[in-house]
Order: C-alpha cells, then sequence, then structure tokens
C-alpha cells in the first residue's frame, strides 16, 4: 500500500480534482437529476481503471529494471536535478550504485533515483537530428 501511495500520489490528486469539477458540473439546474450519480460513476470508474492501469505497468517496469541491475546491466535513469548538463545517468553495480527500498543509491552521488524513473539502457547512440 505504501509503494501505491508513494507512486500514484499526485494522480489521486488530480482525479479528486476531475471528480470534484464533474460534481460541481453534474449538480446544476439545467443537468438532469440523474446527471450526478451517472458522472459520479462513470468518471470516478474511468479514473481508478486508468490510475490502476498506470500502477501495474510501472510496477513491472520497475520489477524488470531491478531485476535487470541485479543481475549485473546497467540502467539509466531521468536526473530531473541537473536539466541542462545531463537529464539521464548511468547506473549500474559497478559504478557502485545499490538498490534499497526501490531506489538507487550510490555513496559518491548526492541523491537517489527511485527505480520507476529508470529504464534498461541498451547502449545504442541516438541518431543525430536530421538539419
Amino acid at each position: 500500500m505504501e509503494l501505491f501511495i508513494e507512486l500514484e500520489i499526485v494522480y489521486i490528486v488530480i482525479g479528486i480534482f476531475i471528480l470534484s469539477v464533474t460534481a460541481i458540473v453534474t449538480t446544476r439546474e439545467f443537468m438532469p437529476k440523474v446527471a450526478f450519480k451517472r458522472g459520479m460513476l462513470s468518471v470516478g470508474s474511468i479514473l481508478v481503471i486508468m490510475i490502476m492501469a498506470h500502477y501495474f505497468m510501472t510496477t513491472s517496469r520497475m520489477e524488470g529494471v531491478q531485476a535487470i541491475f541485479e543481475n549485473g546491466e546497467t540502467v539509466i535513469c531521468e536526473n530531473k536535478m541537473q536539466r541542462s548538463v545531463s537529464r539521464s545517468v548511468l547506473l549500474s553495480k559497478e559504478l557502485g550504485w545499490r538498490l534499497e527500498d526501490n531506489k538507487f543509491k550510490n555513496d559518491d552521488y548526492e541523491r537517489d533515483f527511485h527505480s520507476s524513473r529508470c529504464i534498461e539502457f541498451d547502449g545504442i547512440e541516438p541518431e543525430p537530428e536530421a538539419q
């Protein structure tokens, strides 16, 4: 449950806002009497399905990234702290990284990286942009 809240709290807050807007709109006098019930049920159901799908996709990707890392391969994580210098960081055991509580940690690095923000690094260099 803790991991679910950690990963989905932002989407839950957005969902509550959307449900609030739905409640306000469906309770206007020009709306039919059943609009509130139908609107809240349909919008709420869609939000629950989308949040659960996002959670299962994210945890599935996390498990894959963690397995790859534990096998000694390299993963790549987005670096939100230094957007201008490097947008991503390569992590591997041979570089001194370790995995604790779904976070990649290194004593020589000032911050940790959550495994939900990482993907497998395939070593292929991106193609240069056409001009």
